[in-house]
């Protein structure tokens, strides 16, 4: 594969995972559903928590799974490809930051989209599912403990790098592209999250059940 069809192909790779990434579920579901737009209540944010803020757990779930769905759909989608040899193998970890991109600044939303967090657990799990069984065990555990939501994602956010470099050798051989690729998605979701950060040192912040004002 000459450099000009391996960069072809990343760029492929990305614009795929991109519009893979902006279709935007919270929308869609609540519309099949009959419910309110998730932007137009609590936080304004088209995911799987504000849906769930609006009182219908169902809609709350399909958002949920929808949006790690198409994360990890992207990135199986660019190894499928890989592996016949029509991708360069950057295209894997490239197509789920395209996917995940897509989510956080949608096409079809006017580029004003979610916090990416279901998008990115879907992304780890089709890069390394052991890595996002670590990262949903720590959004759990702190989920359970707090009921912040936020203060869940903050926290797994930080440590899915840490996860993918202790495991380098022991349950994955890790590689600097992906490496980079989990840092960008951890540093995007910390920056989607600072009003939530200025909240929970204010005390502030909605905990998981309440509707937020």
């Amino acid at each position: 594969m000459t450099p000009f069809v391996s960069i072809l192909g990343v760029a492929v790779a990305l614009f795929i995972g991109y519009l893979m990434g902006s279709v935007p579920f919270a929308v869609v579901v609540s519309r099949a559903m009959g419910l309110k737009d998730p932007r137009s209540f609590g936080s304004g944010n088209p995911g799987a928590t504000n849906v769930l803020r609006g009182g219908n757990k169902p809609a709350a779930i399909l958002t949920l799974l929808g949006d790690a769905a198409k994360g990890w759909l992207a990135v199986a989608l660019a190894f499928w490809a890989v592996q016949r040899g029509l991708l360069p193998e950057a295209a894997i970890p490239l197509a789920g930051l395209g996917a995940f991109l897509g989510h956080l600044y949608p096409l079809f939303l006017g580029f004003r989209g979610g916090k990416g967090v279901a998008t990115a657990l879907g992304v780890l799990l089709a890069l390394q599912p052991w890595l996002a069984l670590a990262t949903a065990a720590t959004w759990l555990i702190v989920a359970l403990v707090t009921r912040y939501s936020s203060l869940a994602a903050i926290l797994a956010a930080i440590f899915a790098p840490f996860y993918y470099i202790l495991g380098d050798k022991v349950a994955w051989r890790a590689d600097p592209l992906t490496i980079s690729v989990i840092v960008i998605i951890s540093v995007l979701l910390l920056a989607r999250h600072k009003e939530n950060i200025a909240r929970l040192l204010a005390g502030k912040e909605s905990r998981i059940g309440t509707k937020k004002k």
